[in-house]
């Protein structure tokens, strides 16, 4: 076998994947950059998105029906979510962390916070 980073003749176990722990090192950390500029960016939307439904709903209101065109105008990214939930009425509920929405119709959006303790 090779090595996946100098293709030299991997000496060793049989499942060795690397020829010298520099090699091993070599990938790995490369391997983290890549992750981490990955989830970066994502995160970054994720924030932006949270921020935007607290400032659309307010600090002390719980629930708040709202034009789409109002979190469209905000830059509000419909594809990214933390997690949803489909409700007993069958209705999916987005949630950005402690923020969610529904859909109503194309035009409606409800916006949710999380109840806390």
């Amino acid at each position: 076998m090779k090595c996946k980073i100098c293709n030299k003749l991997v000496k060793g176990r049989s499942d060795k994947k690397f020829c010298s722990q520099r090699c091993k090192n070599y990938y790995h950390v490369n391997l983290r950059k890549v992750t981490a500029i990955a989830v970066k960016d994502i995160d970054t939307i994720l924030h932006r998105n949270r921020s935007i439904l607290l400032e659309v709903l307010g600090k002390n209101i719980l629930q708040k029906k709202v034009s789409r065109i109002i979190l469209e105008k905000k830059k509000f990214n419909f594809k990214y979510n933390t997690h949803w939930h489909v409700n007993s009425n069958n209705k999916t509920f987005y949630w950005v962390y402690d923020f969610g929405w529904m859909s109503f119709s194309y035009d409606e959006i409800l916006i949710v916070r999380k109840r806390t303790l």
